[in-house]
């Protein structure tokens, strides 16, 4: 499992902007790093543009998972990651940031921001964050330990019966 890109978007009526974004590339070689980093921002861009307000979704780009939430006030998130990460951890990280950023980011700033302007610093620390969900998101930290459990019963019961 693998995220690969969190951006923060303002959609606009005229244009969508992007107001901050963090990316790991560091899986692609280093001739393909700013490559995939502007595929990835246009492809933000694009969701966006084509997600009406109040809308989330998840659509598939080639070989990624693109998660967008558009909310009604016009503040836009997307995760890009691979198939394997779950939908449910990737909305739960778009509403905690996008909650965040308009905490913290003065909403008159929105329309006419850019990532150089806009002073929110901690979309690096989520995105490192969620690499893993199992220990970000509690929910799948609570499965992941009852799917062990359920294993290791398995197990025990099967020795039982192997016994008898």
């Amino acid at each position: 499992m693998k995220l690969y890109s969190l951006s923060v978007l303002y959609k606009g009526d005229a244009k969508v902007v992007l107001l901050k974004a963090a990316h790991d590339v560091s899986s692609f070689s280093f001739f393909q790093r700013s490559s995939v980093q502007e595929f990835m921002t246009f492809t933000s861009q694009l969701i966006v543009e084509r997600s009406s307000k109040g809308t989330r979704a998840s659509v598939k780009e080639q070989d990624y998972l693109c998660h967008v939430y558009v909310r009604n006030d016009s503040l836009a998130g997307v995760v890009i990651a691979d198939n394997e990460y779950p939908s449910r951890v990737a909305f739960t990280l778009l509403e905690k940031v996008l909650d965040e950023f308009s905490k913290q980011v003065d909403r008159i700033d929105w329309p006419v921001g850019s990532p150089a302007t806009i002073n929110y610093t901690a979309l690096e620390g989520h995105l490192s964050r969620y690499q893993n969900p199992r220990e970000a998101d509690p929910m799948t930290k609570v499965q992941a330990e009852l799917d062990e459990t359920k294993i290791i019963l398995a197990r025990k019961q099967n020795s039982c019966c192997a016994i008898m």
